[in-house]
């Protein structure tokens, strides 16, 4: 198992809501909307499983892996809401020729989806309406590209009908000035800093990197990093049992992502059942469970932004949001400082 990281205090930790304050903790589900579509994943897995009907997903009438109505249905079920984070990455033919010859960009390009089929934007409405958030999932590059974030984020609300509070990072990327990025384009928070690969608290709280409106929400934990609960479910619960126990022993806001496609039961058995037991849990220790704009709406904000806190801090030549994390979070996929393909689920 993973070993966790101690807590680490932070002087810039956003106090809970008075909303949520008779609440045991906070517990904020998301999704990321990587591969909504199972295509030549459909041939891996028919090798990997040795099971031709994998195939069947080649066709376009099967869909595998679009399990919105799913998740839609569960949690209405237990009366609570999500986040849900599209991405729009980038086409291989408008990248440089050099990336052609990586299988990462090949693969995330054979994942790629548009917001503006018929399909996506009655999901969108769907969710809208019926209470979920809708989100930005920032393509691979745009953690340092703030022309191309910004036209990801209009190209999402075009589709939407109405702005977007906030998102995360695919791949969990990040650098030196992705905040300030966020916050130029109207973003009010970030739910990046994370690890597909360990799970544990790095801040019991949200916090404000720049002292103003803006929040960070840290991930808890990514189902992939917890043990299959296809092949040892106890195991994976017992995990997702202790980060509760430790959220409601220290007031915490846990933050728990789970891929809209891992809630396939054939593909992925048991992420289903481990996320209905992760919430049903939680609300029976008496905890607030909702998504992280809900939780950001509830918050008490400066009504306007310091003088200090319109420029980030810089300590050593680097910025003070980068300087605060644990140095080992940099081969963590938590600040970004060479090429990551760390796979996220």
């Amino acid at each position: 198992m993973p070993e966790r990281e101690p807590h680490q205090s932070n002087p810039k930790i956003a106090g809970r809501p008075s909303a949520v304050a008779d609440s045991e903790f906070a517990l904020l589900l998301t999704h990321d909307v990587d591969r909504p579509y199972k295509s030549i994943q459909s041939a891996y897995h028919a090798v990997e499983h040795r099971d031709l009907s994998q195939l069947r997903a080649l066709r376009p009438s099967v869909n595998p892996w679009w399990t919105f109505e799913d998740i839609m249905e569960l949690e209405e079920s237990l009366d609570v809401r999500s986040s849900f984070y599209f991405l729009r990455e980038r086409h291989l033919l408008e990248r440089s020729p050099r990336d052609w010859l990586s299988p990462f960009y090949w693969v995330e390009h054979f994942g790629r989806y548009s917001l503006e089929t018929p399909e996506m934007l009655d999901l969108l409405e769907r969710l809208n309406e019926g209470g979920w958030e809708v989100g930005l999932h920032g393509s691979y590059d745009s953690y340092d590209d703030r022309d191309r974030l910004e036209t990801e984020k209009t190209m999402l609300e075009l589709a939407l009908g109405e702005s977007v509070t906030g998102g995360r990072q695919h791949h969990l990327n990040r650098g030196p000035e992705t905040w300030d990025h966020h916050r130029d384009i109207g973003l009010k928070y970030d739910a990046s800093p994370g690890s597909s690969e360990t799970f544990g608290f790095e801040e019991y709280l949200p916090f404000r990197p720049f002292d103003d409106e803006f929040v960070v929400f840290p991930l808890t934990v990514m189902e992939c990093a917890l043990p299959d609960p296809g092949e040892e479910y106890e195991a994976a619960w017992a995990e997702c049992e202790a980060l509760l126990s430790e959220a409601a022993e220290n007031d915490a806001v846990m933050s728990a992502l789970w891929h809209p496609r891992l809630f396939n039961r054939t593909d992925f058995p048991g992420y289903r059942r481990l996320y209905r037991r992760l919430i049903e849990t939680a609300l029976e220790m008496g905890a607030w469970v909702g998504a992280p704009a809900d939780y950001y709406a509830m918050m008490d904000h400066p009504a306007e932004a310091s003088e200090a806190g319109d420029e980030a801090e810089v300590v050593d030549g680097e910025s003070a949001d980068r300087c605060r994390l644990r140095p080992e979070q940099a081969g963590d996929n938590k600040v970004k400082t060479g090429l990551n393909t760390e796979p996220t689920g």
